[in-house]
């Protein structure tokens, strides 16, 4: 009876071991975290792709299963993830950051916007990693990624749908009251009302 609730026991700390962050938005790659930069040695984009239009803000989320002192970074890479690279100082900074730090919470869901490049990619991979502060250098990272692909207008180009100018012509024909079609009006009225007033005359015999 002994052994099996040791087992048991290790189990439980073996996957809470490994399960110390989840993303959950995007879709992410894998459940794998503890090796860079993806989670996995051996991790490769898969079939959970998730598709943004260019600069388009969107909210990352994820859940904390263990709480650790440190903070979050999220990144971006456009073709692959060979940008992405473990800091080793607070003072570390580098162009595949998008968002760095994160503040860290005593676990529970968190949510991050990050707004997107404007470039095209179909190859591009969004990482969340989750930085151990407690010793500088630092030295203890989980990793998540999402296999994502950034396509068509952007989210800022999109045409407009306005109904256009007053006097818009539809079939030839125009469909406004332009100041064209107010000065014909008044010149018909003006050349009409004489022409009433000599019929009324002569059907007097003015």
């Amino acid at each position: 009876m002994r052994t099996v609730v040791t087992l048991t026991s290790l189990l439980l700390l073996a996957g809470t071991a490994q399960a110390h962050i989840a993303m959950t938005k995007p879709v992410p790659r894998s459940l794998d975290q503890k090796a860079g930069p993806c989670g996995s040695t051996t991790s490769v984009r898969g079939s959970n792709v998730t598709t943004y239009a260019p600069g388009e803000t969107i909210t990352v989320e994820w859940d904390e299963t263990v709480d650790h002192p440190g903070h979050y970074r999220v990144a971006f890479d456009d073709d692959g993830v060979d940008a992405f690279a473990n800091p080793n100082n607070p003072n570390d900074n580098f162009p595949s950051t998008l968002v760095e730090p994160i503040a860290d919470k005593v676990g529970g869901h968190y949510t991050q916007e990050v707004t997107l490049p404007m470039t095209p990619c179909t190859n591009c991979t969004l990482q969340l990693m989750q930085v151990m502060t407690t010793t500088v250098p630092y030295n203890s990272f989980y990793y998540q990624c999402a296999d994502i692909v950034i396509t068509g207008e952007g989210s800022g180009s999109g045409s407009g749908s306005g109904s256009g100018d007053a006097d818009e012509v539809e079939g030839g024909c125009s469909t406004g009251s332009g100041s064209g079609g107010v000065l014909l009006l008044l010149g018909l009225a003006a050349l009409i009302g004489p022409l009433r007033g000599r019929s009324s005359r002569s059907r007097h015999g003015g």
